[in-house]
């Protein structure tokens, strides 16, 4: 399986034919990320995380690639997109795996990070692949599967305006797995970027994890 991070937490994963492109949001190459792709994964409905207006037309001009998002996300597309686009519109169900161009997906969580008491909560669904490489959207959801086996990848939320550096540490340790690599990473400058992976790879690595910068574009082999 190879992993390319396209901008903030839009990741690709190639593995033989098939493609997953997961978040393609408003701060990610959509257009580089979608080139070729099998399926889109969504895990809410942000803009951040769904640029409909650069998503949608990668739809509507390749009637083989599937879009698999919460409900309020598939009803968005269903109220704006062609019929033709609707019947490829999936909605997964926690607890319920399904496969998708050659990838095993578990879907885990359901509820977006708190960011305030008066701001809404919306749907958020983490995405297990293959059993490997976890992609939790924006939240701090822990896939109960990983006490089982030690995850090979787990994408980490580095910085949102729902939470803060412990927290992002305690995750990666309540995970434990081989690797970690930074998502959700648009809105940090290198100064900030620098003093948070400090902290970052000292603590991890106490725990068995290997804290990893990743670059856009660049392509990493996970075999």
């Amino acid at each position: 399986m190879k992993l390319t991070k396209f901008g903030h937490s839009c990741i690709r994963l190639e593995k033989d034919s098939g493609v997953l492109v997961f978040d393609p949001g408003t701060e990610s190459d959509v257009e580089a990320a979608l080139s070729g792709a099998t399926a889109i994964l969504i895990t809410h409905e942000h803009a951040d995380h769904f640029d409909a207006e650069r998503v949608l037309p990668f739809l509507e001009s390749n009637e083989n690639l599937e879009i698999y998002a919460p409900p309020s996300v598939a009803a968005s597309i269903h109220e704006s997109a062609s019929e033709q686009v609707s019947e490829r519109v999936r909605v997964p169900h926690v607890g319920e795996p399904f496969e998708v161009a050659g990838f095993n997906i578990q879907v885990f969580g359901g509820q977006h990070a708190l960011i305030h008491p008066l701001l809404p909560v919306v749907a958020n669904y983490g995405y297990l692949v293959d059993g490997d490489v976890f992609h939790p959207g924006d939240s701090f959801t822990v896939p109960e599967t990983v006490a089982q086996s030690q995850l090979k990848v787990l994408l980490v939320p580095f910085q949102a305006p729902w939470s803060k550096t412990s927290e992002v540490i305690d995750f990666v340790i309540s995970v434990r797995p081989a690797r970690a690599l930074p998502i959700h990473d648009a809105m940090v400058n290198d100064r900030g970027r620098g003093v948070i992976e400090k902290h970052l790879k000292m603590i991890s690595s106490r725990f068995g994890t290997s804290y990893e910068a990743l670059e856009n574009g660049v392509t990493l082999d996970l075999a």
